[in-house]
């Protein structure tokens, strides 16, 4: 693999493998074995693979969250080393190569941003669409892999497709978790021990709590839900929803569900400090 940290040197490394189908993994570093299984399949699928490693400020509504966002690019790169080809490149950028001047653009998503993650994230959204479609730009891969842990983002990054004209191909990986069923993320080596522990409660609590919407609707499962999660001590649930995957239109029960869409079951939860997101693919059978 190659790296680099500015935009002329990925983009000379791209052109000499002009074409040949490319493909491009956006993360924000502190890897895991989630990013891995995004990498891996770009590589079954693509001759040339980038994966970029930036931590895009705009996107964060709260500095302190910035702050603290975890950042480990030396056991990143080893850790791609491990998996990427001599066609591939990995492109760590500071912040000025990613925006030569301040980006101003804003994108109309309909309602799409301004449910789940984006009532309680204010800006996020636009944040995303920003380096997302910058990258786009740097890279013009031919296919993107982006994490189902990420259900909104995905729709939200869909739609940016959408609306810019963008001829990329986005593909949504599924979501690779530990062993106790808590979802692979990077915020997860920020928790404490205790709740580390603990956390698998999300991912049964999220299983547990399909079968009562099934039967009693949203208010009854977003209870359960609150009440599995809190009473494992030191975890607060902050949303609970059950959306399509087109529009994310929230749902009340199973007669509420539209031939043709899928169904996810989504939440954040605070474990201490550290908020974490999840969703389920609802059952349709």
């Amino acid at each position: 693999m190659k790296t680099f940290d500015t935009v002329a040197g990925l983009k000379a490394h791209l052109k000499a493998h002009d074409g040949l189908t490319k493909g491009f993994v956006p993360t924000m570093g502190a890897l895991h074995q989630g990013h891995v299984s995004l990498v891996s399949k770009a590589i079954s699928q693509c001759p040339v693979v980038t994966v970029s490693i930036f931590v895009n400020p705009s996107q964060f509504n709260d500095s302190r969250d910035l702050a603290k966002y975890p950042r480990t690019p030396e056991k990143d790169l080893a850790l791609l080393s491990e998996v990427l080809r001599e066609s591939d490149a990995v492109f760590i950028p500071p912040v000025h190569e990613v925006y030569p001047e301040e980006d101003t653009r804003t994108f109309d998503f309909g309602d799409i941003d301004k449910v789940m993650e984006g009532a309680h994230r204010p800006g996020h959204f636009k944040g995303v669409a920003q380096v997302v479609s910058r990258l786009f730009d740097i890279v013009e891969p031919d296919i993107a892999y982006f994490g189902e842990k990420d259900f909104q983002q995905l729709v939200v990054i869909k739609k940016l497709v959408t609306i810019t004209g963008s001829r990329v191909q986005i593909s949504g990986c599924p979501t690779v978790r530990e062993p106790d069923g808590l979802a692979m993320s990077s915020r997860n080596m920020l928790l404490s021990p205790e709740h580390r522990i603990a956390a698998g409660i999300i991912y049964r609590s999220l299983r547990q709590s399909e079968e009562v919407f099934r039967k009693e609707g949203i208010d009854a499962a977003r209870e359960f839900f609150r009440s599995g999660v809190e009473s494992a001590g030191g975890f607060r649930m902050q949303y609970y929803e059950v959306a399509d995957d087109i529009n994310l239109t929230a749902v009340s029960n199973p007669g509420d569900f539209v031939s043709g869409r899928n169904y996810h079951i989504c939440t954040a939860v605070y474990a201490g400090e550290i908020r974490l997101i999840d969703n389920i693919k609802i059952s349709l059978e």
